[in-house]
């Protein structure tokens, strides 16, 4: 199924500290550039490109300041919401959690503030539909192309049925790309962990998920991502860009 244009909500999470990128041409992660383009500005574009016509984005650290200068980034082509999630020192789900009375009952995009995505593996997310009271997960396949394997959160898949996930995994066939399509059963599944665990990373959200049935993977093909976690990373992402500017294989 195709999402209609401005038809789906995008969701950005942007809560984190961002220590392990050490840049000094911009205090908070998001607003990093990458090839002369903040990395908030890139994912915002991937998300229009996704058929997404609003976007939730999640904050914590220096939540004010960044939202002042995403709202100054933006191009007004989509409409902007922002939330707090006033437990950013833990774990990525719970920023999940606190857009939950955003997100509303309709299924949504979830992506990470610091990733580069891109277009070809967005036009494979707007025909993306989520397993009822699931998620799907777009997965690479790849591995030899992954950057940092060590730091990758690697996925088993068995056909397209997710069976395990996490960064130490032993046994996995590809990786997460860090880009979802949810039903709201994902913000069940992180506040059922939430609830026992007083924390809930993504991962554990999604696997809960898996041992329900209700998560699907969708190989993301030959498709360009990157992670941007490290200065290593960042200068991987922008040799990639420049190559795909110029045409160079």
């Amino acid at each position: 199924m195709t999402a209609p244009e401005g038809a789906r909500t995008g969701v950005v999470l942007a809560a984190g500290l961002g220590t392990r990128l050490a840049n000094g041409s911009a205090r908070l992660k998001p607003l990093t550039p990458v090839a002369g383009k903040p990395l908030i500005e890139r994912t915002l574009r991937s998300l229009r490109t996704a058929g997404c016509g609003r976007v939730v984005i999640v904050l914590g650290y220096q939540a004010e300041s960044l939202e002042e200068e995403i709202r100054q980034i933006h191009d007004g082509s989509m409409d902007l919401q922002f939330v707090y999630n006033p437990h950013f020192e833990k774990s990525n789900g719970l920023s999940v959690v606190a857009a939950k009375e955003a997100i509303g009952s309709s299924d949504f995009v979830l992506v990470m503030a610091d990733h580069v995505l891109g277009d070809e593996l967005m036009d494979i997310v707007r025909e993306t539909d989520p397993p009822e009271r699931g998620a799907t997960l777009l997965v690479d396949y790849k591995l030899d192309t992954v950057f940092d394997m060590d730091d990758a959160t690697k996925v088993l898949s068995s056909g397209d049925r997710l069976v395990a996930i996490g960064k130490h995994l032993q046994e996995f066939n590809c990786v997460d790309t860090g880009v979802f399509v949810c039903s709201t059963g994902l913000i069940d599944a992180l506040e059922a962990v939430y609830g026992e665990e007083y924390d809930a990373s993504l991962s554990d959200g999604i696997q809960r998920l898996s041992d329900e049935g209700r998560m699907l993977c969708v190989s993301v093909g030959a498709s360009f991502w990157q992670d941007v976690d490290t200065p290593e990373m960042l200068a991987h992402a922008e040799d990639v860009l420049r190559s795909q500017e110029t045409g160079d294989s």
